[in-house]
């Protein structure tokens, strides 16, 4: 993986596929790559780091054609370097791009090496353009070879394959990795994400998986798994080419933080009639799904798994609805019991999570009868393998690091915990309560963000630090989570979070005047508890900025940093106490001086395993 962008036009694809791959960016990468086929010959272009070290490469060394592929690659099989960039090539013939991992490459490689084959990277992506080169020497055409080979590969991809025999020919073919086709005007496009392609075109055909599409300037064929030539529908895309751009702000992240106000309000608008959550706003069936589940499971990861940890609270305490939650990654592989009358919630961002999906179908295959998927990418595979949808309409979140999306999701768990808990313990009383909190979400949220100039002269106690602490009680044990998690993501400190009870079952050895300890604390049952707990770490030197709320906030002390909250519902406060964690993070990585957007080793939208 990372990111594949590929084309066929009248006219020079090098700066469209250059101005896609930027707009890849965002998904994270260690190096980027481009080909084109021009005038019998392949043209190739690699370049560890950033795609405006490719972009140089190509303005001292021009080149250009009317096919060409490209990709951004963040590195699973092979480390970071160029010979390592896609595209890979194949006896100057076939080049390939690919999203995803092969997993009997070492298989295939042993194959194509005893064949005359020289490998000259680490990945498994050069396996298939090998392989491609190889069942040419029989097929009678591009497509076919292509056809021969993915049926001999085992694991995920997306490809995109140009050969210089077929100038006039892009194979695009997709499984379990995620491929969309751009429509122009006498030209077609081919990307991992809609975003690549939205300064060319806002029509698009999202392939299925087993799809295998034959793109020409003038035509458009594709087969399905099963190799029938069918008909895939064209989407008008609502997004705007310029709904990517960083505005006023420095970083992408530090936007995303400012608009979560808006975007609180985008994911509520429209689905109340009267005050009252309407169940069709999760689907035209929903009401009738609701009333035969007896259970929820969530299934998620990294920051969607903060979330879902949040709503189980939420389900039981609200309305003593049944939830569990596991890390997606895990669930598929302990054999799980489920009783097919659960309600199986998925949580991504992007729609598009390897493990998350996998772990959906693998609930379907044991037997469970709905699902329902909170989700920001309306287009994505989650949303089309789910019975019911939830988009939380977030908009384009480029930053790694989830901020808007986290928040919003965590709006969508709050109205579902409606929709399912009336069927169950949820009183008019509490569902009119919750409905209330959320409609003050918005201007909540923007008196938090008035916060920002404190919070960022707070982030210099973290200039010299290379471990914290996170600590939260109850529904802000997950939000302790979150904020530790975006602290290591974007700032590289290792943070941890723990209950705050669990204090003195371990974790307090580490207390000392060096070990930050960051703790949330609403006006709470649990506050008298946690009051404890922070004077547990002060009395052995602990440094603690304490995230609490105005109308309870003590005076700060030598050890003890008080931030004063503006005071709301128990409802809604671990929504509104992320907001103070996120711009934390954000200030100590930018003091640190890391790539905040874009930070080492991770990438937007993990497509694999």
């Amino acid at each position: 993986m990372c990111g594949i962008v590929a084309g066929i036009a009248q006219r020079n694809v090098v700066p469209i596929l250059l101005e896609g791959l930027k707009r890849l960016e965002y998904r994270g990468y260690d190096s980027a790559g481009l080909a084109v086929v021009s005038q019998g010959e392949i043209f190739r272009k690699r370049e560890l780091g950033k795609v405006k070290g490719l972009e140089a490469l190509i303005a001292a060394d021009p080149i250009e054609g009317n096919i060409g592929i490209a990709h951004t690659r963040w590195a699973t099989h092979g480390k970071p370097s160029t010979r390592n960039a896609h595209p890979h090539v194949s006896r100057d013939k076939v080049a390939v791009v690919h999203n995803g991992i092969i997993e009997n490459h070492d298989h295939l490689r042993t194959a194509l090496q005893q064949n005359g084959f020289e490998f000259t990277s680490e990945t498994d992506t050069e396996v298939i353009v090998h392989k491609i080169a190889e069942d040419l020497q029989t097929a009678d055409s591009l497509l076919n070879a292509v056809k021969a080979t993915v049926a001999t590969l085992q694991g995920a991809y997306a490809l995109g394959v140009v050969f210089i025999d077929c100038p006039d020919t892009l194979i695009a073919c997709r499984k379990g990795s995620p491929l969309v086709i751009g429509v122009g005007i006498g030209e077609y496009f081919i990307a991992s994400d809609i975003a690549a392609l939205l300064p060319v075109t806002q029509r698009f055909i999202f392939l299925e998986d087993g799809d295998i599409a034959e793109l020409k300037i003038d035509s458009l064929v594709i087969y399905d798994e099963n190799d029938h030539r069918v008909e895939r529908p064209i989407v008008e895309s609502q997004l705007k080419a310029d709904s990517v751009d960083k505005g006023k702000y420095r970083h992408y992240m530090l936007k995303e933080i400012y608009e979560q106000a808006w975007a609180v309000s985008e994911t509520l608008e429209g689905r109340f009639i009267d005050n009252r959550l309407q169940d069709n706003a999760f689907g035209h069936n929903a009401a009738e799904v609701f009333d035969q589940i007896k259970s929820v499971q969530i299934l998620a990861c990294g920051t969607s798994y903060h979330s879902g940890l949040v709503a189980r609270y939420w389900f039981e305490k609200l309305a003593r609805v049944p939830c569990s939650i596991e890390v997606a990654s895990e669930f598929r592989y302990r054999n799980p019991v489920i009783s097919p009358d659960t309600l199986v919630v998925t949580i991504s961002q992007s729609g598009e999570t390897a493990d998350t999906l996998a772990a959906l179908l693998e609930a379907k295959r044991l037997g469970v009868k709905h699902s329902l998927v909170i989700c920001n990418a309306p287009e994505s595979s989650l949303v089309r393998e789910s019975d019911l949808v939830m988009m939380t309409r977030a908009g384009p979140e480029i930053g790694v690091a989830s901020t808007k999306a986290f928040t919003t999701q965590l709006v969508a768990l709050l109205m579902l915990i409606i929709a399912v808990g009336r069927r169950f313990a949820l009183t008019k009383e509490t569902e009119e309560k919750i409905v209330s909190e959320l409609f003050s979400l918005p201007g909540n949220i923007e008196k938090v963000l008035k916060l920002d100039n404190a919070i960022e002269l707070l982030s210099q106690r973290f200039a010299d630090k290379h471990n914290a602490l996170f600590l939260g009680r109850g529904t802000h044990y997950p939000i302790a989570m979150e904020g530790a998690l975006k602290l290591k993501e974007i700032s590289y400190i290792h943070a941890e979070a723990y209950p705050a009870g669990e204090l003195k079952h371990g974790p307090l050895a580490l207390i000392d005047a060096e070990m930050p300890v960051v703790t949330v604390a609403p006006n709470n049952n649990l506050l008298e508890k946690l009051k404890s707990n922070i004077q547990e770490v002060s009395a052995r030197g602990g440094q603690l900025i304490v995230f609490m709320d105005e109308e309870l906030a003590e005076s700060s002390d030598e050890n003890v940093q008080i931030v004063k909250m503006p005071s709301v519902a128990n409802i809604i406060s671990p929504i509104v106490y992320t907001i103070p964690l996120q711009l934390l993070s954000y200030h100590v990585a930018v003091l640190k001086g890391t790539d905040v957007d874009q930070p080492r080793n991770l990438a937007k939208s993990v497509t694999v395993e």
